[in-house]
């Protein structure tokens, strides 16, 4: 099995027991250890491989433990400390710093099961970064960080290669926490500088409050643009297939048979499908919207499940149309129907699509 395969298994696995564990040490058995042995390849049940309660003694305190160390060559390499999978990580990782300066481990692993934060001391030696380098959550798995973590497994661990690869991550990962910040929300330094090339005039506060909106929808919709102009190109370059001089022209019969057995994604419904993740992308992270594409309709659905549906575009034939699901909007009682002239209409209706998507939005604290 292919690691990303074993990895969105075991997303699987976290999304269905989560609910039922209720203590830490639940925690560590049934999502943590196996995680690392399906996920990583380590022996959890080999203590000179894997070590439970590992002491680590910090300063005049003595018998300390972190809750495990990965060792390799006799020396530890790796530390772990777990937490119950519905605790949130950001209060525990100053326990994880105390430890990481006491042993010759060169990485830090912070858990709650479901996410899992690595470290290292890029900014000083020996003194564990405040901020991870690398962070998995099984439940949105970023297949660009896939590599990364495939570097963690025992067949392919090296200290040298994660260390060098760790501070292009980090600042790469700030980076991208950067501009997500200002696509939601544009602060005024960021709004002056992109004034600074466009705008003439004195950059007054007024001035900067009435062009946020402004940068904040414009960026966002060129995103969408380019998402929707990858996905054609990409589309284009899969409907023309090398020509094979030796290949035998499959007989009418064959074709039809294929056709009726196979559902086709048209190229509109991936270009609406684009349009409406650069049209929520502000409001909801665009990995979280797929689609399921059926004979009759195109639904586009929130992580990954029909349930938690966006909408629903029936886009074959002359008549297409849009519909958003009861609840979306007033009166809420029934689903609500547009109709479209083509897919760019789709720009038309953002505050209803929007409103839809709002229903999966997790309230801030």
């Amino acid at each position: 099995m292919d690691f990303i395969d074993a990895l969105r298994q075991y997303s699987s696995r976290v999304e269905k027991m989560r609910a039922q564990i209720q203590t830490e040490e639940a925690t560590k058995t049934s999502l943590i250890m196996p995680f690392f042995q399906q996920v990583f390849g380590y022996d959890v049940f080999n203590p000179d491989e894997f070590v439970p309660e590992f002491t680590a003694d910090v300063g005049i305190k003595k018998g300390e433990k972190v809750d495990y160390a990965i060792f390799m060559d006799g020396e530890p390499v790796i530390l772990i400390e777990a937490k119950w999978c519905g605790a949130p990580l950001e209060k525990h990782d100053s326990q994880l710093f105390r430890y990481f300066g006491t042993s010759k481990a060169k990485f830090g692993i912070l858990t709650n099961g479901v996410t899992y934060k690595f470290y290292t001391d890029l900014e000083e030696q020996n003194k564990m970064d405040m901020k991870p380098f690398l962070e998995l959550n099984l439940l949105d798995i970023k297949e660009t960080l896939v590599p990364e973590l495939k570097r963690f497994c025992k067949s392919n661990f090296n200290v040298d290669e994660i260390f060098s690869s760790a501070s292009e991550l980090k600042y790469s990962n700030e980076i991208r926490s950067y501009f997500d910040s200002q696509l939601r929300e544009p602060s005024d330094d960021f709004a002056r500088f992109i004034l600074a090339h466009t705008y003439d005039g004195v950059k007054t506060q007024a001035v900067l409050e009435k062009f946020k909106p402004i940068i904040k929808s414009t960026l966002n919709n060129y995103i969408g643009e380019l998402m929707n102009d990858k996905i054609t190109a990409a589309l284009k370059s899969e409907r023309q297939p090398p020509v094979d001089p030796g290949a035998t022209e499959p007989q009418p019969s064959e074709v039809d048979e294929e056709i009726r057995n196979k559902i086709v994604t048209t190229q509109e419904e991936l270009e609406s499908l684009g349009i409406i993740k650069g049209l929520l992308c502000d409001l909801i992270d665009p990995t979280r919207i797929s689609y399921r594409d059926t004979e009759r309709y195109f639904s586009v659905i929130c992580d990954n499940r029909t349930t938690k549906w966006l909408c629903r575009l029936y886009l074959e034939g002359k008549k297409k149309m849009l519909i958003l699901p009861a609840a979306a909007e007033p009166p809420y009682e029934k689903e609500s129907r547009y109709s479209l002239e083509s897919v760019n209409d789709l720009y038309i209706f953002r505050d209803n699509l929007r409103a839809s998507a709002k229903r999966f939005v997790e309230p801030k604290e």
